[in-house]
């Protein structure tokens, strides 16, 4: 199965050129909780500081700034150490 994959620091053209500031704003409190992704999603961290760790994998952590992808069909645990504010696509 595919993994998550972080981008640290992606330029402003490889912003620009995906739109991410375009798409919707996702908001979530500290927190731990179960999640599946039906479809792929790509998301852009505007704030935060989370741990996502998949059910056959390593936990990956990222926060504000980062762009991440999440595989289509992955199963996980956010563990949301800061209050996020993502803009995010699911494709």
């Amino acid at each position: 199965m595919r993994s998550i994959t972080v981008y640290k620091n992606p330029s402003n053209e490889r912003i620009e050129e995906l739109g991410a500031l375009s798409w919707p704003i996702w908001t979530c409190e500290p927190s731990t909780f179960p999640w599946t992704y039906d479809s792929a999603e790509t998301c852009l961290l505007i704030e935060g500081d989370v741990i996502v760790t998949p059910e056959e994998g390593e936990p990956v952590r990222f926060g504000k700034g980062d762009l991440v992808s999440f595989p289509e069909g992955m199963s996980c645990t956010w563990e949301v150490k800061v209050a996020v504010k993502k803009h995010y696509r699911f494709s």
